[in-house]
């Protein structure tokens, strides 16, 4: 195989090289590259963020080690039957023919493979069959995502014995490892400060590195909260704002009323979001939007919600569909507005359009948070950026933040730092809705959703929020929603900062024009105005990540005066505009 060859499959299989990088592999991908084959070590495991191009990187390695006869047959094994086609599709753009199997095991396999592509349940169903390949035949064994050999014990004892005299081991992932502690097979341990085993990866290429290199788009987050109400299995009423702090149960039962179909909350950010996609397409025609739900319940719903905002049938995608694959190839390949799915687009799966996103899923663990947002980080040329639609639920908005954090294997984590890892309570939270698809539903029945109403909350950028509460429909929303699909992330930056202090100018002026007459009571205006600091406090104070009563204290010694409760409305004025001016640095 040729250069040549290898140049036509571009840095990031499927989508068009980025800006600048069209005939050459990008420089962390040469620097991993030559790091391998400087070492030549049989196990390798490379940690590289959604939409870097670990798949061109995998396969010049193959085509090297191929090229100077140090393998002879390549093994990819990859979570989904999409992807091992996905895989076997890339591949042969460098002259490497993988066989993904479609034609039936019973059928035999073409000598003019060069190997085959298969997934890990697959390896699983046939140990036997992959370990006596290896065994005869010098092998590279690609392990695509490969904490999913983690998923279960099975799995996990399948790689290991199939794969176990294998020449060469390429390990791939671009997500946070998961949480539990079943170690992962080829994977190398070594002992934290706290006496626990943690992974180690060879070589690592972060969020932050590939945003910083042009190499994946800017990710602004788009947070809507808002009122909800709903029944509890006793009967009982219960009212809450989505995004206060509340307790786990109260904040999963919220966040679910938040994404009932018949609510007016996901109506309205689906409006919300599909203006975004309009926005978008002036400057980025086939720009693709994407809804990701909690079950293949709300998936049709959400879809019908959406033909009656825009006329048109959304792409719909069930993991459990015969037609599944084929359905997101076409999507990929149209200009056809959205797709809505469950999980069959959560991981790996390349739709190099998709430009805007909407979170609607109750699933909150870090490692599917990544991996839904690393569906909107693939970028096609300079300039692209992604947005993304989020509930305002404290822990999904502490995964936004922590977008470029790195994060390793754990095995024996200590309690003391589960309890001051933000990330655990995420992944307690749902633990046991994460284990099975029907899980959600099965907590859906568990209460009645009422009624919901969305707010749109703030905007989240490079770890930074802007903008304050405002109506759906609003110049407030409209301001954000507007951004253009062609930014880079300075300009970003930039304009986020100044429609927040156009909002704020605006709600000056309303202020003004509706300045409390005499004939209003004092316990009336100071009321109004306490409940104004009141929401801009809790605001801050969940996107900074500190207690309410911090926020207070800080803003009683700057300003003085006694506590809230015996304030002056001047005393309370002079708080509102100081916590407005942090507001406005971010």
């Amino acid at each position: 195989m040729s250069q040549s060859a290898f140049d036509r499959l571009g840095p990031a299989f499927p989508q068009r090289a980025p800006w600048g990088t069209a005939t050459k592999l990008r420089a962390w991908q040469q620097e991993a590259l030559d790091l391998y084959l400087s070492s030549a070590p049989r196990d390798f495991l490379a940690v590289a963020t959604p939409g870097a191009g670990k798949t061109t990187f995998a396969l010049r390695v193959a085509s090297e080690l191929l090229h100077a006869r140090v393998v002879r047959r390549v093994i990819v094994v990859a979570p989904t039957e999409h992807l091992k086609v996905q895989w076997a599709d890339a591949a042969a753009k460098v002259g490497i023919q993988l066989d993904p199997g479609l034609g039936g095991r019973k059928r035999g396999r073409s000598r003019q493979y060069d190997g085959v592509a298969v997934t890990y349940a697959g390896v699983a169903a046939a140990m036997l069959s992959y370990q006596t390949m290896t065994a005869n035949f010098d092998t590279l064994v690609i392990l695509d995502e490969v904490h999913h050999a983690g998923d279960a014990l099975a799995w996990g004892d399948a790689v290991r014995d199939s794969f176990q005299y294998a020449t060469r081991r390429l390990m791939l992932t671009g997500t946070p490892f998961r949480s539990d502690e079943n170690p992962i097979p080829f994977v190398t341990y070594v002992e934290g400060r706290g006496g626990e085993k943690v992974s180690r990866a060879d070589y690592t290429y972060g969020y932050a590195e590939a945003l910083r290199d042009h190499v994946v788009r800017p990710v602004v987050f788009m947070n809507y909260g808002g009122p909800m109400r709903w029944r509890t299995k006793s009967g009982d009423t219960v009212e809450a704002n989505l995004g206060e702090l509340l307790t786990k149960d109260v904040s999963a039962q919220a966040w679910r009323t938040a994404l009932d179909p018949k609510g007016e909350w996901i109506s309205a950010v689906l409006r919300a979001a599909d203006k975004r996609l309009s926005e978008v397409r002036r400057h980025v025609p086939d720009a693709g939007g994407l809804v990701i739900a909690t079950n293949q319940t709300n998936a049709r719903a959400y879809a019908r919600v959406l033909e009656s905002i825009t006329g048109t049938k959304p792409t719909v995608v069930l993991s459990d569909d015969a037609g599944a694959s084929a359905r997101i190839d076409e999507f990929s390949a149209s200009d056809e507005r959205w797709m809505v799915a469950v999980r069959m687009v959560s991981e790996g799966v390349d739709v190099p359009r998709l430009a805007v996103g909407v979170y609607a899923t109750a699933t909150s663990t870090p490692l599917f948070f990544a991996q839904a947002v690393g569906r909107f980080v693939r970028t096609r040329r300079r300039g692209e950026v992604a947005t993304v639609f989020l509930p305002t639920v404290p822990i999904v908005l502490a995964h936004a933040f922590s977008l470029e954090r790195q994060r390793d294997h754990v095995l024996g984590r200590r309690r003391a730092s589960e309890e001051m890892d933000v990330w655990a309570e995420a992944e307690a939270l749902l633990e046991a809705a994460n284990r099975r698809e029907a899980a959600s539903d099965d907590l859906m029945g568990a209460f009645e959703a009422l009624d919901s109403a969305a707010t749109f909350d703030h905007v989240l950028f490079d770890s930074q929020q802007f903008g304050m509460h405002a109506v759906p429909t609003s110049d407030d929303e409209a301001d954000y929603l507007g951004l253009p699909g062609l930014l880079e992330p300075d300009q970003i930056t930039h304009l986020l900062r100044e429609r927040q202090r156009r909002q704020v100018r605006r709600h000056e002026r309303s202020e003004r024009r509706e300045r409390v007459t005499p004939e209003v009571s004092l316990h009336r205006a100071l009321a109004a105005r306490r409940k104004e600091l009141n929401t801009l406090v809790s605001q801050y104070a969940r996107v900074k990540g500190v207690p309410h009563s911090h926020v207070h204290a800080e803003l009683r010694r700057q300003c003085g005066g006694p506590a809230l409760a015996a304030a002056t409305t001047d005393q309370v004025e002079a708080r509102i505009t100081m916590i407005r001016g942090w507001h406005g640095r971010g």
